[in-house]
């Protein structure tokens, strides 16, 4: 073990036990994040590690990012976590200051938001679950800290057989692997390896904590009969977990946010025995929904997972699914509970957009209109609700309606990456939606193409991705060469555009290789 992190955990383990509830920050209190928007900062962040050996913790998120404000009003202002992070440095990209997307490119995050630890001298030590509740993410940041080995080297361990201690299982149970981004396995990989991270927690050493959330991970990521081939034992311990209040209060994280698919993956066909496990399942969605103790944002991840259940065998798009009218009653109530009582700038921002996307896969769309429209003037970052209206509207036809949300949402949007990525979605809504609009599509594409000049990080990560989103648009659309004078003029702009920027990191590659020709006919 590390001397700089050995002292680190014997300082840990003098504040309040991660397990309790955790207070909130008083108005005194704050994490003091070092921002960081350029390779500079990042290395004095480092250097500042090294002097007073202390860990890094690295936080990527946005201001709209729904989970990003779960964590700020959650994690970010509990008194532990506050504690916990006097013993390390705190840096903070945000996804939209002017070198973020190339500082996402180093540190190969993309999702927002990613929370990962370093070791003083910048090896990753491990990726924590932003999903999870306060006390899981300070446990494992604990654990992170107190071993001092990298979380790949443990698995490394792991895939060879070799003995794990039951807090390297928990390191892995409770890594983000979400937010993995290939540092550990290609996401083609992911489902395998947690079915054998599964198996061999299970009798290897592991608690039955870590060993329940593996497995219930495993089942998570099993699509399309790949994963886990479960069993009567392995259905017998997922109902043994949705019985126990305990058990399914720890777990609340994954059994909300995944329950279709674990049932499925646990019962693939329709009948008597999936009928049965889906009302156990409502039953513990139902207890987990009415738990005061869990957060407002995880509380409505319950009663989401109480619909996709109802829902599972009818048509994924669906506008007016079949529900029980109770379970539509309990909905509606619960949409009303939330708008009453949150208040509080990023618990609303994370919740209300949760709970109107919920009254859609309800099919109660005038509600969830109602509610976007309604929380419009109360949200820092309207423009992401103004995007739900789009998609409400898309999904039940009505395109000029839709449109008109789309593009107002690119208006109102803020940031350089932000606005990239919300013009390729107004962008690709015209090219689906208005093909014919030859005029707005070149002047929407332009108006991108400007904003990326204009941007340095333009050509990295997210940017990147959204500038490519508008070439596969345009590419589309011109599939047959009937926009193809459209297509050259953008084309002399973006040579403009690209003649300026950086080589390095494939840079201008990126930039040279958005706009394509059709393909010539045979």
């Amino acid at each position: 073990m590390k001397p700089a992190l050995s002292a680190l955990a014997l300082a840990l383990a003098l504040i309040a036990p991660v397990a309790q509830a955790t207070a909130p920050a008083t108005a005194a209190q704050a994490i003091a994040w070092l921002p960081a928007a350029a390779d500079a900062d990042i290395e004095r962040a480092f250097a500042q590690a090294r002097s007073e050996k202390k860990p890094v913790l690295l936080y990527w998120g946005a201001k709209w990012c729904p989970p990003c404000n779960q964590l700020k009003a959650t994690l970010f202002k509990s008194q532990d976590f506050i504690q916990q992070t006097r013993a390390f440095v705190a840096v903070n990209i945000d996804g939209d200051l002017p070198g973020a997307q190339k500082l996402g490119a180093r540190f190969k995050v993309r999702g927002y938001p990613t929370l990962i630890l370093f070791s003083p001298e910048g090896q990753e030590l491990t990726r924590l679950p932003g999903e999870a509740e306060a006390p899981q993410v300070l446990q494992v940041l604990q654990l992170g800290l107190a071993g001092g080995r990298p979380v790949k080297a443990v698995l490394t361990d792991a895939q060879a057989g070799k003995k794990l201690s039951a807090n390297e299982w928990r390191l892995l149970g409770f890594y983000s692997w979400e937010t993995d981004e290939q540092q550990l396995v290609a996401p083609t990989e992911r489902t395998g390896l947690l079915v054998q991270l599964a198996a061999g927690a299970q009798g290897g050493g592991a608690d039955a904590d870590t060993v329940n959330r593996l497995w219930l991970k495993a089942l998570a990521a099993s699509t399309s009969g790949q994963g886990v081939k479960a069993d009567a034992a392995l259905r017998e311990r997922v109902r043994g977990i949705l019985n126990n209040p305990v058990l399914s209060r720890a777990h609340a994280d994954v059994l909300t946010g995944e329950a279709a698919d674990i049932v499925r993956a646990l019962q693939p066909e329709a009948g008597a025995e999936r009928q049965s496990l889906v009302a156990l399942y409502d039953s513990a969605l139902r207890r987990l929904e009415a738990d005061a103790s869990l957060s407002r944002a995880d509380r409505s991840s319950a009663m989401i997972g109480r619909v996709r259940l109802a829902r599972m065998d009818q048509a994924a798009d669906a506008l007016s699914p079949k529900l029980p009218a109770e379970l539509l009653a309990d909905v509606k109530a619960h949409a009303a509970r939330a708008d009453r009582e949150v208040t509080e700038g990023y618990e609303r921002q994370a919740v209300i957009t949760s709970v109107a996307y919920l009254l859609g896969q309800a099919g109660l769309w005038k509600e969830s209109d109602d509610l976007l429209k309604a929380s419009l003037a109360k949200s820092h970052s309207p423009y992401y609700l103004m995007s739900q209206l789009g998609g409400n509207a898309r999904k039940q036809g009505r395109k000029d309606e839709a449109l008109r949300w789309y593009e107002e949402a690119f208006n109102k949007s803020e940031g350089p990456a932000t606005r990239l990525q919300w013009g390729s979605g107004y962008f690709a809504a015209l090219v689906e939606l208005a093909p014919q609009d030859a005029a707005k599509i070149e002047k929407t594409a332009a108006q991108l193409f400007k904003e990326a000049g204009q941007d340095k990080g333009a050509f990295y990560e997210r940017s990147a991705r959204s500038l490519q989103r508008v070439g596969a648009k345009l590419a589309s659309w011109n599939a047959e060469g009937q926009h193809q004078a459209v297509l050259n003029r953008l084309q002399t702009q973006l040579n403009g555009i690209c003649a300026k920027v950086d080589t390095a990191d494939q840079q201008r590659a990126t930039c040279e290789g958005l706009i394509k020709a059709p393909a010539k006919k045979a």
